[in-house]
């Protein structure tokens, strides 16, 4: 008896060594290490050779249950035989099965962690779609209960901008050529024009010689632009044009009637170009040379100056809100003046009151001009006109100054647009000087 119990627990601890290795060699190949997460608690000691040969032979040879027999020993030392029942259930096969499968689920998961980078952010926030514009990020174990999980939106696709377009390249060309100063030199005037700061050139000027087949009679005009060139340009092409429409009417009549001519050009044009219904609008100022006189217009900020044997003697008067009379007339029309960065403004927008255009203020910002008329006499030298980039910053007698060093040509005209610059215009500059020696002649 006592050789049959050593070997039976000889043949049960063989059993357990060769268990646990073989439970350690499929964790090993699971890529699970942990014995004791993975592998149950062996069965007890008292069905272990029972077990071992349930193993042995085929499952069905096997009760659900049985009885065994079992050598037991008392105090005394002598041995007595005790019945113990043991219930084999299948536990064997029911252990193993267990074990496979939770090595197989840690090893896929385990698998799916390696590869699916995707599906982790910093091995404890997976990521999950949404929508189809939007992922949302939710902890790993809290599944998808969270409701307060944030939403990222996707990173746009990459946007790939082409090296080379033509249409740039001509854009780029036409501000170079817009960016150069020009100077023109006619007969009995020079001009000087030079851009400012401003992305479009917003001066122009109006010359016709000529006029109605008469080389005494002629037209001259600086036009000053805001809110872009479309009222510029038009200006420049009608603005002489209806005025001399007036004119055909007018022989050697009266000076009202002269007076009027003018003034219905600047009324027409001004109605011909509010119905195309652009918003933008220009100041200008124009000379009228007939019969020995000469008639200076302007609505606006640009400026009419002649010398008289080298004195400056302003022909205009600026439009513009800070004089009584042009504040009290918006005033009383219903209008009101805005301060901005230090200039009066109407309706807080446009810092001249009068000129031609500028469709979204007409009822205040009308297009009558201020006419006046002197006779050439043998001391009128020659007129400077330009717009409110020179005069800004060089005063009349200065300018008048420079014309007479530079002996009415474009130097002289150009060096008045350089000086403005020097001084921190920043403005569009446009000048031009005007002979009047070829045009005293004796009235009708």
């Amino acid at each position: 008896m006592n050789d049959l119990e050593d070997f039976r627990w000889g043949f049960s601890l063989i059993y357990l060594a060769l268990y646990f290795l073989r439970r350690l060699r499929k964790a090993i190949s699971m890529g699970s290490f942990s014995l004791t997460s993975s592998l149950p608690s062996p069965p007890p000691l008292s069905c272990t050779v029972s077990q071992f040969f349930h193993e042995e032979i085929k499952a069905p040879l096997i009760k659900e249950a049985s009885e065994t027999t079992v050598p037991v020993h008392d105090q005394e030392g002598n041995v007595s035989q005790q019945t113990q029942s043991c219930v084999m259930k299948r536990k064997g096969l029911h252990y193993e099965e267990k074990i496979m499968q939770e090595g197989t689920m840690a090893y896929e998961a385990h698998q799916k962690g390696l590869h699916d980078k995707s599906s982790r952010i910093n091995s404890d926030v997976l990521i999950k779609k949404s929508g189809p514009d939007s992922l949302r990020i939710i902890k790993v174990g809290e599944g998808d209960q969270n409701n307060d999980a944030t939403n990222l939106k996707k990173r746009p696709g990459r946007l790939v901008v082409p090296q080379y377009c033509p249409k740039v390249e001509l854009a780029q060309e036409d501000r170079k050529l817009e960016n150069k100063e020009f100077e023109v030199q006619g007969r009995d005037f020079y001009l000087a024009s030079k851009k400012g700061r401003r992305e479009v050139m917003e001066d122009g000027y109006g010359v016709m010689i000529d006029i109605l087949g008469d080389a005494k009679q002629a037209f001259f005009a600086v036009i000053d632009g805001h809110g872009g060139r479309a009222a510029v340009d038009y200006v420049a092409e009608n603005l002489g044009k209806n005025i001399v429409k007036g004119l055909q009417n007018v022989g050697c009549k009266g000076d009202g009637q002269l007076e009027q001519a003018i003034r219905g050009g600047y009324l027409d044009t001004d109605k011909e170009f509010l119905s195309q219904g652009v918003s933008s609008g220009a100041c200008a100022a124009t000379v009228l040379l007939k019969d020995g006189e000469l008639h200076a217009a302007n609505a606006g900020d640009c400026r009419v100056v002649l010398s008289r044997n080298g004195v400056a003697d302003v022909l205009t008067i600026d439009h513009r809100v800070n004089r009584e009379d042009e504040r009290l007339r918006i005033e009383n029309s219903g209008g009101f003046l805005h301060c901005r960065n230090g200039i009066w403004r109407v309706h807080g927008s446009i810092a001249v009151s009068r000129a031609i255009g500028d469709l979204h203020l007409k009822e205040w910002i009308i297009s009558e001009p201020e006419i006046k008329r002197v006779p050439l006499t043998s001391d009128c030298q020659f007129l400077i006109m330009a717009s409110d980039g020179l005069w800004d910053k060089v005063n009349e007698q200065e300018a008048v100054d420079i014309i007479l060093r530079g002996k009415n040509s474009t130097e002289s005209c150009k060096k008045l647009v350089d000086m403005s610059l020097s001084r921190g215009n920043i403005d569009d500059i446009t000048v031009m000087v005007i002979n009047l020696r070829s045009f005293a002649t004796n009235a009708c």
